[in-house]
């Protein structure tokens, strides 16, 4: 935890680590390889269904499995979860049904089941999450808990005032609270080097008066580590902000073509575009912790779950109208009973069926 920020933790770098440099043992590499590999289904089916109209939008995370999971293989099980829009991997692996996912990308209720993972609701604005995982680490103090939270974004989010807010009051009250960025080179459509001057994104800590780390984004042992040690450091009272240097392999989303400003080439290292699924698999192959019998197994496993959770949200029952108004105020306003009349007229015009994607 003491690295400098201008220098980064990796396990299965390019200097030829191996399983025994890390704390971690054969089945815990292979559990987190096998997150990565649910996620990455999860994520490209989503993709698929998003491009025939089954939900409306979508962010796809791949090459950014190894980062996500890697941070939820450290989190303890009481630890609260303040994910953005693009952390859906970091909910998977930490239980999150996916149908449940798939259901809020179709309009229902983010929480759709019985799940009792202490995750707070996707932020779809830019950085607001942070003061909310902020505050709740204050709180964790003022109730005597042992729980941190851990808030996830990306690096464009470090431009917002909500991140600086956030790790202010984290650093002032001695929150609990670890910030993981997953710097993916791109705020959308504009790289890391246009948005910031700072050497690093870790590197913004020191103005708080917290510490900043960075890790392999890329390798999910050295994240797990990483991000385990800064929780640790989190529940004594000492906040950590934690930089994992990955990429965004696809588009920011759905309705985004990346072709139109970066290059199929980027001018970033190998260790850091590769696909993180492959990189690792092959270093388990290496350590003999995998084989073919395994990954096939795994990637059938990861088949049969995604289609059963498409199935569940296929089939579930549609919202009731009224949820759209009475979770908003504690009594209706004249403002909300309007809408609501307009809502009901609308729809007795039109079959609710067909309004659904799909």
């Amino acid at each position: 935890m003491d690295a400098p920020t201008d220098e980064f933790y990796t396990v299965i770098g390019d200097g030829g680590g191996s399983l025994s440099d890390s704390r971690y043992d054969t089945a815990a590499a292979r559990d987190l390889y096998r997150d990565m590999v649910r996620a990455r289904r999860f994520d490209e089916r989503a993709v698929a269904l998003q491009r025939r109209g089954w939900m409306s939008g979508y962010p796809p995370f791949a090459g950014q499995e190894a980062a996500q999971v890697g941070a939820a293989h450290a989190m303890a099980e009481e630890d609260r979860l303040f994910p953005t829009y693009r952390s859906n991997a970091l909910q998977i692996a930490r239980g999150v049904p996916m149908s449940d996912i798939l259901l809020f990308r179709r309009g229902r209720a983010e929480f759709h089941s019985d799940h009792d993972v202490p995750v707070f609701p996707q932020a779809i604005p830019i950085a607001s999450q942070i003061p909310h995982a902020a505050g709740a680490g204050m709180a964790a103090n003022y109730l005597d808990e042992e729980w941190a939270s851990l808030v996830c974004f990306g690096d464009g989010a470090t431009s917002e005032g909500d991140f600086h807010e956030g790790v202010n009051f984290a650093g002032v009250f001695d929150a609990p609270t670890v910030f993981f960025c997953e710097n993916n080179g791109w705020a959308i459509s504009l790289p890391s080097d246009r948005q910031t001057k700072s050497a690093s994104i870790a590197a913004k800590a020191d103005a708080y008066g917290i510490e900043g780390v960075r890790v392999d984004g890329n390798d999910p042992l050295a994240v797990r580590e990483t991000v385990a040690d800064a929780l640790a450091s989190a529940r004594e009272g000492n906040p950590v902000l934690v930089e994992a240097l990955t990429y965004r392999r696809g588009a920011h989303t759905t309705a985004d073509d990346p072709s139109r400003y970066r290059d199929d080439d980027p001018d970033l290292p190998d260790w850091r575009i590769k696909d993180p699924i492959e990189r690792f698999e092959a270093f388990l192959r290496s350590e003999g912790v995998l084989d073919d019998d395994a990954v096939e197994r795994i990637r059938g496993e990861a088949n049969d779950e995604i289609a059963a959770a498409i199935e569940t949200a296929e089939d579930a029952s549609l919202p009731d109208p009224d949820d759209l108004f009475d979770h908003v105020y504690a009594g209706p306003t004249g403002t909300q009973e309007k809408q609501r009349s307009e809502l009901e007229a609308f729809l007795e015009n039109h079959d609710p069926q067909e309004l659904e994607f799909g």
